[in-house]
């Protein structure tokens, strides 16, 4: 058996890795009937020689922690494409989302949530600075925006 090899793409998922702060804008839903702004907090790491990224996010309203998350970034070994594990403070069980990129830009989805359908998008277009957002749809057709935000990287 040949050892596993990192790819392009492993090396693409890097600049996920740092720590991440921004302003969310939560758009109304079920979660944030009014909708409000949060300010959050990613850090996440190159980890396993290269083949994952580990990342932890923290959201804040009002000084106090509204949801955790943690997850691990990866590509598909078989199919290619990103593939990220989630599991938050909701509860649930792990969510797998699966994904490419399309230049500086990573979109994710998921169809394993309770919620329904996830879109992730993450896009790292400007310098030192990374554009976050989340969509949800009952269908996979009809989305609407959750959350989005801007971070600046720092460190």
């Amino acid at each position: 058996m040949e050892m596993p090899k990192l790819t392009a793409e492993h090396e693409k998922l890097a600049l996920l890795a740092g720590t991440w702060k921004g302003t969310e804008t939560m758009h109304p839903s079920q979660w944030a009937p009014d909708g409000m702004t949060a300010e959050a907090v990613t850090t996440s790491r190159v980890g396993l020689t290269g083949f994952v990224v580990i990342t932890d996010y923290e959201q804040r309203v009002g000084g106090q922690a509204t949801f955790v998350g943690h997850g691990v970034y990866t590509i598909d070994p078989k199919q290619g494409g990103v593939l990220l594990y989630w599991f938050d403070s909701m509860g649930g069980t792990c969510e797998e989302f699966r994904g490419n990129w399309q230049g500086d830009v990573l979109t994710l989805t998921s169809d394993t949530s309770p919620m329904g359908h996830m879109r992730l998008t993450y896009d790292f277009s400007q310098a030192g600075k990374l554009a976050s957002a989340m969509d949800t749809s009952p269908d996979g057709q009809q989305w609407s925006r959750m959350f989005d935000g801007v971070y600046s990287k720092e460190s």
